[in-house]
């Protein structure tokens, strides 16, 4: 990935994007401003207490975050939107995000064919302070 990168940086030791033969895999991505670090000052809708209970949260603010955010990660790697192949969600909370996320996934994503494939799990937690995470596959 380019310095010039407008997708925020991974939180750990592995790259944003690796292209493998006509394949591109996007690391975990998250809703974080781009070329931001890991704090939840850099997560749209979500500001925090010392304490880290929530004193702003809005989940839709994540999910369109997250996607601008692949949608760069796919641009930077010469990739389109319509090449994404495979889309794995990770919600903290799915009785109370899973509806909303559907919503808007469909503005995004309607229109569009063929669709992605996709899985949505919940899990109890993400590597920063997160309601939303997505892993894709892109083919070139």
């Amino acid at each position: 990935m380019p310095s010039e990168s407008n997708t925020p940086q991974a939180v750990g030791s592995y790259p944003v994007s690796r292209q493998v033969g006509n394949l591109l895999f996007i690391s975990g991505m998250g809703p974080r401003l781009p070329k931001s670090a890991a704090a939840a000052s850099s997560v749209p809708g979500l500001r925090l207490d010392a304490n880290g209970n929530y004193l702003e949260f809005s989940f839709e603010a994540q999910v369109h975050s997250v996607m601008a955010n692949v949608k760069s990660a796919l641009e930077e790697s010469g990739a389109r939107w319509d090449q994404l192949v495979d889309i794995t969600v990770y919600l903290t909370d799915m009785k109370r995000d899973f509806a909303e996320f559907n919503r808007i996934y469909a503005e995004y994503f309607d229109g569009l064919d063929p669709k992605p494939c996709r899985t949505t799990v919940q899990v109890t937690a993400l590597p920063t302070p997160i309601a939303i995470e997505l892993k894709c596959i892109a083919a070139l």
